[in-house]
């Protein structure tokens, strides 16, 4: 499901205060009424301005909502913290639907509801509900007695993580430390009142730190299953971390078990040839410049790579790169031009 920004929806900072919520809500409310503004997006705004009013107006669902953080924006892919799923707004479940004079506009979304599903219980219906203060002239909202939350399946417990991955952890084969924050479902609370566990917002976020060995055959994508490293549920069961593998290294460039490094070499070594001394992850080597290289050749290095699946290791290209000293003489700048001339 997709993340919703609040506080972007009402056009506020995260640091609005209750009045300044409650007036961008009311003037926002006004302007895309269903009964003053027919056009579809309306519609759609109406619905989404309520459902954010409905959270930032409350004080205990506001404090929920900020926990997950600020770094989230809005149309992001969001996975809910667990045991929060099975509370849904259809089939009898928590707020079921807006009615605007008959009209149906459906109920809040998919995301509202992982997260105070277990906060909207109750029974009956209000009708003509008043929401901060404005009248909406026969709003209508059905809410049921919620269910107690029944154990999800395992797959939703699961966590997907990217795991940067450099040349040097694929070649020293040593576990890498792989930190995260894992957010689960308070096991002390329902998300009301105070909790010295999640400070009463039923959500805790813990970082957690795991070593993790990369495979031999570890590909740029290549996912790892890690069990057991998942989300927690409050029956007690855990889900699966699972790290999609991404080649992320400043020094090479690497493709399966082949390595691509630049070496700078000056105007006149390009043209005359040197020798250049490079580090590899197999050590520091020397190599030979034939003279006339151009910019972007390649020198191929056999067995300088990574391992291979089979045995024995991939190549090291090394690519030329020609770069002008950074301190040039005037001397040096009229030898240029005699060239140049020449």
């Amino acid at each position: 499901m997709e993340y919703k920004d609040y506080y972007d929806i009402l056009g506020v900072k995260r640091s609005a205060t209750d009045s300044e919520i409650k007036s961008a809500y009311r003037k926002l409310a006004r302007k895309y009424h269903p009964d003053v503004n027919k056009t579809k997006e309306a519609e759609s705004k109406f619905k989404d301005i309520n459902e954010a009013y409905e959270v930032l107006g409350d004080k205990q669902k506001r404090q929920r909502y900020d926990s997950l953080g600020s770094n989230w924006q809005g149309g992001q892919s969001y996975t809910p913290p667990p045991g929060f799923e099975n509370f849904g707004f259809g089939s009898g479940q928590g707020y079921q639907s807006f009615n605007f004079n008959g009209q149906d506009l459906g109920g809040f979304s998919d995301f509202f509801s992982s997260l105070f599903g277990d906060m909207m219980g109750g029974g009956g219906t209000a009708q003509g509900m008043n929401f901060g203060g404005f009248d909406f002239g026969g709003a209508q909202q059905t809410s049921s007695r919620r269910r107690r939350p029944e154990p999800q399946s395992s797959e939703n417990l699961d966590v997907t993580k990217t795991l940067n991955v450099t040349a040097r952890d694929v070649f020293d084969k040593k576990p890498i430390k792989v930190t995260y924050n894992n957010m689960e479902r308070c096991t002390q609370c329902h998300g009301g009142g105070y909790c010295s566990n999640c400070g009463g917002t039923g959500i805790k976020t813990e970082l957690k730190t795991i070593n993790v060995k990369l495979p031999p055959d570890i590909t740029e994508g290549k996912k790892m299953r890690i069990k057991g490293e998942g989300q927690t549920d409050a029956y007690g069961r855990k889900g699966d971390l699972y790290l999609i593998i991404h080649f992320k290294d400043n020094e090479y460039e690497i493709d399966g078990s082949d390595l691509t490094k630049e070496v700078e070499i000056f105007p006149h070594e390009a043209v005359l040839g040197c020798k250049k001394d490079i580090e590899t992850l197999h050590g520091k080597i020397g190599i030979k410049i034939p003279p006339k290289t151009s910019s972007g050749q390649s020198l191929r290095l056999k067995g300088l790579g990574l391992p291979k699946k089979g045995g024995g290791y991939g190549n090291l290209n090394a690519r030329i790169k020609i770069v002008i000293p950074k301190n040039i003489s005037d001397k040096q700048i009229d030898l240029y031009k005699k060239i140049a001339e020449s």
